[in-house]
């Protein structure tokens, strides 16, 4: 097969777009939108301004490409028009495995990574980047990735897992995320993951220190407070519409901000003002707005002290809304440097450049034995036969260990049980309770009843 032409215009449909994190590192990277959607108003008019404003698309070329509502709402989107694209991304919600949530995984309403996978059947995009919270690639959802792994490699995709850590990539800020990047075979081959940058990022101090003395704050006290905010930021908590206003995490966060002197009691409207002091009990002021987009990786129009101009103008984003709304859009976003990099490699495969790779078929890979085993038995096994069985092929289980993996399979697949005669209990495997398509599946209700909730 002859290499695509090097200047070929890439096109990304993107799902769950947000206000644009992803969408401004894709684009960065080469990548042009033929559509993006999101759910929320709000981050969808940041992300139809910016687009116009920093992208160069036209009025009419964002209308037709920003499309708001549920992006497994048919009336939404057609995906069957969206045929063989060159890229199908998306930050699908992270709540169903966040560890700070009750990782329901396939029983949450949120939850459409599955569904995503399915995408893929239909659209057939040369490559697929999904990204999501770091608790997916925990024990408690070994058989949920396998399944993923598994349907992929049947819909002819070669597919592979891999947390990336934000700081690695420029971000002054701990954020590690769970990626999933799969391609057509023809171009897996050419696949390496971005390597991570040399140098490290900012600490906060030197990061924030402009922003912090913008608004009358005295230089000393500005000075003083950069130096003692001397290492980068614990993972920015966008939260949900769940929840209340602007906040910048759970107790741990909230203890690893003050050492920063930093207040996580909520998002400031502004820097301090000429002659401020720290209210009783506080490390120091809050964040503002501008100063969290810039840790998650965006510029504003005013350069950072000592930063890249360039990074600056690539990563600028305005954003929309009143402040809450403002910081649970940057929050929840896909920092851009990340995002860029993951592009540049996936782009580098679509356009064959560089060396081909020798593929171990990752897709083959067994990250859940008794998902493996159950899947590839009608009969009903008991845990002793689980446990036999396991052994016949080299893999050692004790008892505990397996019913720890049947518990967990019962979370997202029908769990069939049945009585022997003796007593003991035998399992099989039924259906993924996930939300892939279906339209009797409980995902419809629970969305109607918790849209106005759900972000």
């Amino acid at each position: 097969m002859s290499a695509p032409e090097s200047d070929k215009q890439l096109e990304v449909v993107e799902i769950c777009a947000g206000a644009g994190g992803q969408t401004l590192g894709l684009e960065r990277a080469g990548f042009r939108h033929r559509l993006a959607i999101e759910l929320d108003a709000n981050a969808a008019a940041t992300l139809g301004h910016n687009l116009k404003k920093h992208l160069g698309y036209s009025e009419e070329e964002v209308r037709g490409t920003v499309k708001v509502g549920d992006v497994a709402d048919p009336k939404v989107w057609n995906p069957d028009e969206y045929a063989n694209v060159d890229l199908l991304a998306g930050g699908v919600p992270c709540p169903p495995f966040s560890i700070a949530g009750k990782q329901l995984g396939a029983n949450d309403e949120r939850d459409l990574f599955a569904w995503a996978i399915e995408l893929c059947g239909t659209v057939r995009p040369k490559a697929l980047l999904l990204e999501n919270v770091r608790g997916l690639s925990a024990n408690r959802f070994a058989a949920y990735r396998q399944h993923v792994l598994d349907r992929l490699r049947e819909h002819g995709y070669i597919a592979e897992w891999k947390l990336l850590h934000a700081n690695e990539f420029g971000v002054s800020q701990l954020r590690p995320r769970f990626v999933l990047v799969a391609l057509l075979p023809e171009y897996a081959a050419y696949f390496t993951w971005p390597e991570p940058h040399a140098e490290n990022p900012p600490t906060v101090g030197e990061l924030l220190r402009d922003l912090m003395g913008s608004n009358g704050w005295e230089q000393g006290q500005v000075d003083e407070w950069a130096l003692a905010a001397n290492d980068i930021a614990p993972t920015i908590v966008g939260g949900s519409k769940k929840h209340g206003g602007a906040d910048l995490g759970p107790t741990r966060a909230k203890r690893a901000w003050a050492a920063l002197g930093v207040d996580a009691l909520g998002v400031a409207n502004e820097p301090p003002v000429t002659g401020w002091r720290p209210v009783a009990g506080a490390p120091g002021p809050k964040l503002t707005t501008a100063m969290v987009a810039r840790i998650q990786g965006w510029h504003d129009d005013t350069p950072a002290v000592g930063g890249d101009s360039n990074t600056e103008q690539e990563f600028r984003w305005d954003f929309l809304g009143k402040k809450t709304s403002v910081y649970r859009q940057i929050g929840n976003a896909f920092p851009p440097p990340v995002a860029k990099a993951l592009g540049v490699s996936i782009s580098n495969a679509l356009l064959q450049v560089g060396e081909q790779r020798t593929l171990l078929e990752d897709t083959n890979a067994v990250l859940d034995p008794v998902y493996k085993l159950l899947r590839s038995h009608t009969r009903p096994l008991t845990v002793d036969q689980i446990i036999a069985k396991l052994a016949t092929s080299g893999t050692l289980m004790d008892l505990p260990n397996v019913e720890r993996h049947l518990n967990h399979l019962s979370h997202d697949f029908e769990m069939i049980t049945q009585m022997r005669s003796n007593g003991v209990m035998a399992y099989s495997l039924g259906e993924f309770k996930a939300f892939i398509g279906q339209d009797e599946h409980q995902r419809h209700d629970l969305f109607a009843a918790h849209r106005a909730r759900i972000s």
